[in-house]
């Protein structure tokens, strides 16, 4: 099917049902799950490119659930953050085919391993409000870099989210906008990167039906959720997506 068997095909479907409903109950780790599950059985080009439209599309549910009014309140609040983003994306993804990631993964894994056990450990981090906007940009370059090469952009956005405090409702609607300019952004990218080709492209659009199931199952999931409950799983989900960034860059080492 599109040239993969089709119990490949079966096996991405069930991962990005999966990675929907986490998606829809936390409002991250989609790509993470996505590039970790795909990646152990399809070539990395091939597991990205799968990921692109499954994103896309559910990000746009995530972004719009409050309405389009919120979700433009939110562009206009994180728009250094969104503008920075959107640039190293672009500036990082041509580098997708040819640059060694096991250095890229480390030095994202280990420091936001160390965040979200210092969080979970009872220890809050909070950053000055003179610092907010050299951190939101910061947090977009970083997130951009990583981006354009692996298709995973949310944790520095969500280590800088939990960092300033915002609500369970704004937190996600926040992730929601910048993660679906990134992913348009990342689309548009790899259509000239050549990820996203004649083959793939059929793929990432099956994918979108399960992304979609999966994230209804999750948005259930996520008004059950009190801000304390979120938190927590949401900083759990971010030490575990960081101990497996953490072992894919020692596995691609060895």
């Amino acid at each position: 099917m599109f040239g993969l068997d089709p119990h490949l095909v079966l096996l991405a479907a069930t991962a990005t049902l999966v990675a929907g409903l986490v998606k829809g109950a936390i409002g991250f780790a989609m790509p993470m799950i996505l590039m970790s599950a795909l990646g152990s059985f399809l070539p990395a080009p091939v597991a990205l490119a799968l990921s692109i439209l499954p994103m896309l599309v559910t990000n746009v549910q995530q972004a719009t659930r409050q309405g389009i009014g919120a979700a433009m309140t939110s562009v206009r609040a994180f728009r250094w953050h969104i503008g920075a983003l959107v640039l190293f994306i672009f500036v990082s993804a041509p580098f997708a085919r040819i640059l060694p990631q096991p250095v890229m993964y480390l030095a994202l894994g280990v420091p936001i391993l160390g965040f979200a056990l210092w969080q979970l450990s009872g220890r809050p981090m909070a950053l000055p409000v003179h610092h907010h906007r050299r951190a939101e940009i910061l947090s977009g370059v970083v997130g951009g870099l990583y981006g354009g090469i692996s298709g995973i952009w949310g944790p520095p956005l969500i280590v800088y989210l939990l960092s300033i405090g915002v609500s369970k409702l704004d937190q996600i609607r926040v992730q929601g906008v910048v993660f679906l300019v990134g992913a348009v952004a990342l689309a548009l990218a790899h259509l000239g990167s050549g990820v996203l080709n004649a083959q793939t492209l059929p793929l990432s659009a099956l994918m979108v039906v399960p992304a979609v199931i999966g994230m209804q199952m999750g948005f259930w999931l996520q008004d059950r959720l009190d801000l304390a409950q979120f938190r927590r799983w949401t900083l759990l989900l971010l030490a575990l997506t960081s101990l497996n960034l953490i072992r894919r860059g020692i596995e691609v080492m060895g």
